[in-house]
């Protein structure tokens, strides 16, 4: 479970975020080094912190390594690989599949404080991970950057879709870029089910049944970018996401669990 949480913290990064982290030139003023023209390698090292909203996993802090890949047309960004149609000034569409690690191995929850929500560990079943595939567009311009991501379960894991939203306003501190953002993300009543609900085999061995249906989670947060050096960057993130009620009632869910945060500071360097 440690190596799947590591993967999944990582691939649960905005893409804008990864893509930082892949392109680390960017941002570099040609006579600090920019690099000119794909194709670009970058390897790194990060550190992550997340609070689990499941009952019983707690918050980890954990060391991840950096890999990424920019090409002419093709990259790969932690977790997601992809094509880009189109790419200019002002706008990007990409074709992506990104790995869907949301899940939980029941010997990982707290049997104690699942016990308090009425749920018998026993009963329960691992949620697995999937593969997801879909299309993310981002638009940039003087507003700041719209970027929007849809995606479908490729593995019938969940059988279920995600929508998400992210607007970010970057501004410069110092040598790097500050980018408060805001996003909401909807999943179907299949995707929210399977994750924060309870199956039906399980309800068949008298777990409580449970299904939140298709839920929205809102979230706020900023990361930071800056070059070091020529071929040096350091990537800070960090977001919170508030749970809707449908979720945070769920008896999967530690009690009291308003929202997730999560942490990311990272350095990279481009080759």
């Amino acid at each position: 479970m440690r190596k799947l949480l590591l993967t999944a913290l990582l691939s649960a990064l905005p893409f804008t975020a990864m893509a930082q982290v892949a392109d680390p030139d960017e941002g570099i003023p040609e006579e600090e080094g920019q690099h000119q023209g794909p194709p670009r390698w970058s390897l790194g090292i990060a550190a992550v912190m997340n609070d689990s909203p499941y009952a019983g996993e707690g918050t980890r802090i954990i060391p991840i390594p950096l890999i990424g890949f920019q090409g002419d047309h093709f990259f790969f960004r932690g977790l997601s690989f992809g094509w880009q149609f189109v790419e200019n000034d002002s706008f990007e569409l990409a074709a992506v599949a990104k790995g869907k690690l949301d899940g939980f191995e029941v010997k990982d929850l707290g049997r104690s404080e699942l016990a308090a929500n009425g749920i018998d560990y026993r009963l329960l079943e691992d949620r697995d991970k999937g593969l997801d595939l879909g299309l993310n567009a981002k638009w940039k311009g003087d507003f700041g950057e719209l970027e929007t991501e849809v995606l479908a379960d490729a593995t019938d894991t969940s059988g279920g879709q995600e929508v998400s939203l992210q607007y970010s306003y970057g501004f410069e501190v110092g040598k790097g870029q500050l980018s408060p953002n805001v996003s909401a993300k909807w999943l179907s009543k299949d995707a929210a089910n399977y994750y924060y609900g309870t199956l039906d085999e399980e309800v068949a061995r008298g777990v409580v049944d449970y299904k939140p249906g298709s839920v929205v989670i809102p979230g706020v947060g900023v990361s930071y970018f800056r070059p070091v050096g020529e071929k040096w960057s350091m990537l800070g993130f960090a977001k919170y996401e508030l749970l809707p009620d449908e979720i945070t009632d769920s008896p999967l869910i530690e009690r009291d669990t308003d929202g997730t945060f999560t942490i990311f500071v990272g350095f990279s360097r481009g080759f």
